[in-house]
C-alpha cells in the first residue's frame, strides 16, 4: 500500500517529508513561517558579540512583532510603490547576478582575451629594450638642441668605446623610472611604442645597440635586450582570471546573459523576470541565500511601514512631543541646575551688550541664526558662540560664570572678550524642544508599543511552542 501510495503521489510524499523536516514554527495572518527561516533570525541576531542575547522563547515574541509589521505593510502596498521594487530589484541582482555565469563561462571568456591578445602581437612577437634618454623640449632653440646632440653622441661614444650601458643608464638616463633599472623597459608589442622608437627596436637584433634615435620625447640610444612569442595560455590564466574580475567582465557576462535569455523569449520576458526566475531557482538549492534575500525583502517593507507609524510621525509631530513631554515631565527631572544659553567670544566690548540685545526677545531655537546673520554675515567674524543647555563640566566659560567654579577658561585668539547669555534652569527643562532628542526617542517607543498592541489585535497569529522546544536541537 505505501509503495502504492509512493507511486501515485510522490509530490505528496515529498511534501509530507518537508514538513517534518522544516516544520512550521509560527503562522503569521494566514502565511506560515518555517522553522528554518526562525532558526536563521535568531542565530544571526544573537550571535557571539551580541551584548542583548535572547532566549529562544524570548525571541518569539519579537519575531512575531516582526511579522506583523511586515504584513500591515504588504496590507498597505509598500510592495507596490516603485521606489521599492527598484530598490529590492538591486539588491537582488547584486546578489544574483554573478551566479548566472559559471567558472567555465569565465574561462572561456580568459581564451578569447589570450587569442585576441596573440591576434594584436601578431608574427613579430614582442621585444625587450633598455634606453638611455636625453630630454629634448620641442621647443627647444638650436643652442639647446645643439648641446644635447654633443652630450648625447658622447654618452653614444663612450658606450662604442665599451661603457657599462646599465651603469651608465642609471647615471645619465633622463626618465627617471627606467633609469634605475639600468634603462631596461618591459615586453612590448607593436603599438605601444612610438613609432621612431618601435621602427628601430624592432629592426635590432638581440643584443644589438642603435645609434642615436629621435622621438618628440628627445634622443634616445636603444639596446634590444631580446624577444619572444606570448608564454602558453596555461602561463597567464590566473593573471586573466584577475584582471577579468578587476574589470568587472563577470558582470557584464552576466548581463550579456541576461540579454540573450530577454531575447530568446519573444517578448514573454522581462530582465527582471530573468532575474526573478535565477533567484528562485539559486534560492531552492541555497537556504542561506533564500532567507538572505526574503530578509531585504521584509527590512525594506519594515522600514517603509516603521517609518509611517513610528519613527518619521513621532519625528514631526510637534503636538504629540508637546503633549508626551507634559505628561512626562517628571522623566525628565534632573538632579543638578542646567544653564540653557550661550557662551561667547568678541572683539569688542560693545558686542557684549549687542549679542544679548540680539536674541533678548527671540525664542531660543532662533537664536543661532539671528546671531549669524547679525554678527557674522560677511566675510568678517565677529563672534564666536557656543549654544546650548549645559551642565556642570561641559563649557569651562559657563562653569566660571553660571555656576561660580573655579574653573581656569582658556582665551579664544583674537577673541579675547568673553561672555554669557542665558538662564539657569533648575530642575527640568522648559520644554520639550530642550531634551527634543529624548523625547522623540521616548515619544517613538510609545507609538511603538501601542502600534504592536494594535496590530496583534488586528492579525490572528499562532505559534507552534513543541517546535519551538526543536529551535537548535534537532
Amino acid at each position: 500500500m505505501a509503495a502504492l501510495l509512493l507511486a501515485a503521489s510522490p509530490s505528496l510524499f515529498a511534501a509530507t517529508l518537508s514538513q517534518q523536516d522544516d516544520p512550521v514554527i509560527m503562522t503569521v495572518n494566514g502565511q506560515p513561517v518555517l522553522r528554518s527561516e526562525f532558526e536563521y533570525s535568531y542565530n544571526k541576531n544573537n550571535s557571539e558579540g551580541v551584548i542583548d542575547k535572547k532566549t529562544v522563547e524570548e525571541y518569539v515574541d519579537l519575531f512575531v512583532n516582526y511579522k506583523l509589521k511586515v504584513a500591515a505593510a504588504l496590507d498597505a502596498r509598500f510592495d507596490t510603490l516603485t521606489s521599492f521594487k527598484q530598490e529590492f530589484a538591486q539588491y537582488r541582482d547584486q546578489q544574483v547576478l554573478p551566479a548566472m555565469v559559471t567558472d567555465a563561462d569565465m574561462l572561456k571568456e580568459a581564451h578569447n582575451i589570450y587569442d585576441n591578445t596573440v591576434k594584436q602581437i601578431g608574427p613579430d612577437g614582442l621585444v625587450q629594450t633598455a634606453h638611455i634618454l636625453l630630454r629634448l623640449d620641442q621647443k627647444a632653440t638650436d643652442a639647446e638642441q645643439k648641446a644635447a646632440k654633443v652630450r648625447i653622441d658622447s654618452i653614444y661614444n663612450a658606450l662604442k668605446a665599451g661603457a657599462d650601458f646599465a651603469e651608465l643608464a642609471k647615471k645619465v638616463s633622463q626618465d627617471p623610472g627606467s633609469a634605475r633599472q639600468g634603462g631596461l623597459l618591459p615586453f612590448v608589442q607593436r603599438g605601444q611604442l612610438v613609432k621612431e622608437y618601435e621602427d628601430v627596436a624592432f629592426a635590432l637584433k638581440d643584443g644589438e645597440m642603435s645609434g642615436v634615435v629621435q622621438t618628440a620625447y628627445g634622443y634616445h640610444i636603444i639596446l634590444r635586450k631580446g624577444h619572444k612569442m606570448l608564454e602558453p595560455f596555461e602561463e597567464h590564466k590566473e593573471s586573466i582570471l584577475k584582471f577579468m574580475e578587476q574589470r568587472g567582465i563577470r558582470d557584464q557576462l552576466a548581463q550579456q546573459k541576461v540579454d540573450t535569455l530577454v531575447s530568446q523569449s519573444n517578448g514573454k520576458l522581462t530582465p527582471a523576470d530573468v532575474m526573478q526566475q535565477k533567484a528562485d531557482e539559486l534560492s531552492a538549492d541555497d537556504s542561506d541565500l533564500k532567507n538572505l534575500i526574503r530578509e531585504y525583502y521584509e527590512g525594506l517593507l519594515l522600514y517603509e511601514v516603521s517609518n509611517q507609524h513610528v519613527w518619521d510621525k513621532a519625528a514631526k509631530d510637534e503636538a504629540g512631543l508637546e503633549q508626551f513631554f507634559k505628561k512626562n515631565k517628571k522623566r525628565y527631572n534632573w538632579e543638578e541646575p542646567r544653564f540653557k544659553g550661550i557662551a561667547y567670544h568678541v572683539k569688542d566690548q560693545a558686542d557684549i551688550q549687542a549679542v544679548k540685545d540680539c536674541v533678548r526677545k527671540l525664542k531660543f531655537d532662533q537664536w543661532a541664526e539671528a546671531l549669524r546673520k547679525t554678527f557674522n554675515g560677511d566675510s568678517i567674524i565677529r563672534i564666536r558662540v557656543e549654544k546650548g543647555i549645559f551642565k556642570q563640566g561641559d563649557n569651562a566659560l559657563v562653569d566660571s560664570a553660571v555656576f561660580h567654579k573655579d574653573t581656569t577658561v582658556a582665551k579664544l585668539k583674537d577673541y579675547p572678550l568673553d561672555a554669557v547669555y542665558g538662564k539657569i534652569l533648575k530642575k527640568r527643562p522648559e520644554d520639550y524642544t530642550d531634551v527634543r532628542g529624548q523625547v522623540v526617542a521616548d515619544y517613538q517607543d510609545q507609538l511603538e508599543r501601542e502600534w504592536v498592541a494594535d496590530l496583534r489585535r488586528r492579525y490572528p497569529f499562532s505559534v507552534n511552542f513543541d517546535v519551538v522546544k526543536t529551535v537548535n536541537n534537532h
